[in-house]
């Protein structure tokens, strides 16, 4: 069961989501809370609660939807309840940042979430502000396996490569500082778009879905290898 859950969240979720279609879930307004009904975040789009950060798993942290906002969170961070207006003002199972919008009141502080870096801001808010993001595969050092994620170049953190395990997951995995890095071309590979990150003897291997997703990569992470921070830099900088 376990193998054809992976399975499934490649062939779905990331066929789609390197069109940038999974970072669009439209998001209710604040004034909308609790009025509208929202559309919820699908279950195989995230792999942690999208409010504490904690991984899922199939016994002990399971996934529930906060009926205001449509978040996937465990059941620690749904563990309250908020009368919502478009369910004829039934008590409803919302998260803590609902609960305390729609009801004004507050929860204890070690309950409170604090202000986050990038690294630990959800996929799909920091996709929105991205030089590039899309869906790649991350090979091991034997070229033989890999882990697919999501990938993002953020706006505000330009030199920083950030894995996420998916497209709505609200913390990154891993990062890769990418200045001083050489971006390397490599031949396809039994249809496989490849290139490399390599700096002294560390050496990351990518697959992109296309050649045309590989060459947009390899440009994006060639810009900020040489410290280049915004896009017009290049053209700026660039003699006659």
């Amino acid at each position: 069961q376990d193998a054809i859950d992976r399975r499934e969240k490649r062939s779905e979720t990331f066929k789609t989501a390197v069109h940038g279609q999974e970072t669009d879930t439209p998001a209710l307004k604040t004034e909308e809370l609790g009025r509208r009904a929202p559309q919820w975040v699908r279950d195989n789009l995230v792999t942690m609660c999208m409010r504490c950060k904690e991984p899922f798993n199939a016994i002990t942290r399971r996934r529930h939807h906060c009926r205001a906002c449509g978040y996937v969170v465990c059941a620690r961070c749904s563990d309250y309840k908020a009368e919502l207006q478009y369910d004829g003002n039934r008590p409803n199972r919302v998260c803590q940042e609902c609960f305390i919008l729609l009801t004004g009141h507050t929860v204890p502080e070690e309950r409170e979430g604090k202000h986050k870096g990038i690294l630990e801001k959800g996929a799909a808010e920091v996709s929105s502000r991205s030089l590039l993001c899309s869906s790649l595969q991350l090979l091991d050092k034997n070229g033989k396996g890999g882990t697919r994620g999501w990938f993002v170049i953020p706006q505000d953190d330009p030199l920083v490569l950030y894995i996420y395990a998916a497209p709505q997951d609200v913390r990154a995995h891993t990062s890769i500082p990418l200045l001083g890095y050489q971006v390397r071309d490599m031949p396809q590979s039994e249809s496989r778009h490849l290139f490399q990150l390599a700096q002294s003897r560390q050496v990351f291997t990518f697959v992109a879905d296309t050649e045309e997703l590989k060459q947009r990569w390899m440009k994006a992470m060639e810009r900020s290898a040489a410290g280049i921070t915004h896009p017009d830099e290049e053209e700026e900088g660039a003699g006659p």
